[in-house]
């Protein structure tokens, strides 16, 4: 997973990404939380937080500007899959974060969102 992380972090890897999300997502080696139509969100492979969680989109996006009036299903998916997840993990009462990061702030060129909780 670490070395797919890497590659991530390239432009050319970070198209291979979404090529695999969108057309073969279970072939990416990662322990799945929950996986809808238009996302899947997974333990991160280098968290920084005691849980650390990514949600990516399927399709290609490279930071939240893509977002189109046609991603509003994946909009929907993120945050009912944040509410699932939060849940599930009993978040609510230590609390959590919903992070997105742009511009320099982003790591791997695909847009992606981050579910931290703890410190």
């Amino acid at each position: 997973m670490e070395r797919l992380y890497r590659l991530a972090c390239t432009p050319a890897g970070a198209r291979l990404i979404s090529w695999l999300l969108t057309h073969v997502s279970f072939l990416i080696p990662a322990q799945r939380l929950y996986e809808t139509a238009t996302l899947v969100a997974f333990y991160h492979p280098r968290p920084s937080y005691p849980l650390h969680i990514l949600l990516l989109p399927k399709r290609r996006l490279a930071s939240l500007a893509d977002l189109t009036p046609a991603d509003a299903d994946f909009m929907t998916d993120l945050f009912s899959t944040v509410q699932h997840l939060v849940h599930e993990l009993d978040l609510a009462p230590a609390g959590y974060r919903l992070i997105a990061n742009g511009g320099a702030y982003q790591d791997v060129p695909h847009l992606h969102f981050h579910l931290v909780a703890g410190r």
